[in-house]
C-alpha cells in the first residue's frame, strides 16, 4: 500500500514538472538581449534624471527607440556613441538641465526674528516656526539639500545658501525633494530667466522681511515680451514654452534684483567664479 502511494505521489508530481516546464517554456517572455548589453553600459545610478525610473528601465527606452542616448545626463559622449552604435541609432541631443534655487535670500539679505537650536535639518527647522527666519518661504540654510546629492554638486556658501555646480549636477531631482520649502526645480540650463523668490507677501512687507524679495510691483510683465510674464500670487510666472522671447530686458527695473538672468551657476560663487562656470 505504501508503495502505491508512493508511485502515485511520484507520478503526481513527474506530471506536474513536466506541465510546469512546458508551461514555462510556452509562456516565457522573450526579452531583447541588446536590453542587457545596454544596461550593462549605463552609469547604473538610477537616478531618473532621464524620466525613467531607473537605468534597466532608460535601456528598455533607448532599445525601444522611446528614448536617445544622449538623454543618459550621466554617461560620457564616449559612452553615448557606444550605445548608439551598439544599436545602430542616432545618439540624440541631450538638454542639460541642473536644479535651480526658487529664493536668494541669504544670511545678509534675510531677516531672522528668533534663533533655531534644534535639530540642524531643514525638515526638523520648517516643523518648529520655519527655522527663525521670518520670511516663511525662504531657503532654511541647513542643506538638506547638500547632504542628499550623491554627485557633490550642491555646497552651502557663506550666505547659508547651497550653490549648486551645473556642471556636476545630473538633475536628479533628489534636492527637490529633500527641500520642506519646494524652493528647488529641475529646468533647462538654456532657460536663463529665473525668479528666486517664492513669497506670496508684496511691497514693503516683503522687502522688510528680506531685500531681495519679490514685492510684486510688475516692472518684470511691463518689460518683458508680451506675454511671456503674467503675475500671479503676487510671483512673476514665466512661460517657458515663449523662452525665445526671453531676454535680459525682463530684468532692468526689477528693484529687488528678485527676477535673474543666469548662465551658469545660479548664486555667484567665488569658486566657480574663478572656475569660468558662472554668470549671470
Amino acid at each position: 500500500m505504501v508503495l502505491v502511494s508512493s508511485l502515485i505521489l511520484g507520478g503526481v508530481g513527474l506530471t506536474f514538472g513536466a506541465l510546469i516546464a512546458v508551461a514555462n517554456k510556452k509562456l516565457k517572455v522573450w526579452e531583447d538581449p541588446r536590453i542587457e548589453a545596454v544596461n550593462e553600459m549605463l552609469p547604473g545610478s538610477n537616478c531618473g534624471a532621464c524620466g525613467y525610473a531607473g537605468c534597466r528601465s532608460f535601456a528598455e527606452g533607448v532599445v525601444g527607440v522611446a528614448a536617445q542616448p544622449a538623454h543618459c545626463t550621466q554617461m560620457t559622449p564616449v559612452s553615448i556613441e557606444m550605445v548608439a552604435g551598439l544599436l545602430g541609432v542616432e545618439a540624440g541631443e541631450a538638454q542639460k538641465k541642473v536644479a535651480r534655487l526658487l529664493c536668494a535670500g541669504g544670511s545678509a539679505v534675510a531677516i531672522r526674528d528668533a534663533e533655531y537650536l534644534g535639530v540642524q535639518t531643514c525638515i526638523a527647522a520648517a516643523a518648529v516656526a520655519g527655522g527663525g527666519k521670518c520670511c516663511y518661504w525662504g531657503c532654511l540654510g541647513l542643506a538638506d539639500c547638500e547632504v542628499v546629492c550623491d554627485y557633490d554638486a550642491i555646497r552651502m556658501n557663506d550666505q547659508d545658501l547651497p550653490i549648486v555646480d551645473p556642471e556636476l549636477c545630473t538633475a536628479c531631482g533628489d534636492c527637490v525633494e529633500a527641500c520642506p520649502k519646494d524652493l528647488f526645480t529641475i529646468m533647462p540650463i538654456e532657460q536663463a530667466l529665473i525668479v528666486q523668490c517664492m513669497s506670496e507677501l508684496e511691497g514693503d512687507r516683503a522687502e522688510e522681511l528680506c531685500s531681495v524679495a519679490c514685492t510684486a510691483c510688475g516692472r518684470c510683465v511691463s518689460d518683458a515680451a508680451e506675454g511671456l510674464i503674467e503675475m500671479g500670487r503676487g510671483l512673476p510666472v514665466v512661460d517657458y514654452t515663449k523662452s525665445d522671447l526671453a531676454d535680459r530686458a525682463a530684468t532692468k527695473s526689477c528693484p529687488t534684483g528678485a527676477i535673474r538672468w543666469v548662465e551658469g551657476a545660479q548664486i555667484l560663487d567665488p569658486e566657480l567664479e574663478r572656475s569660468g562656470r558662472t554668470a549671470g
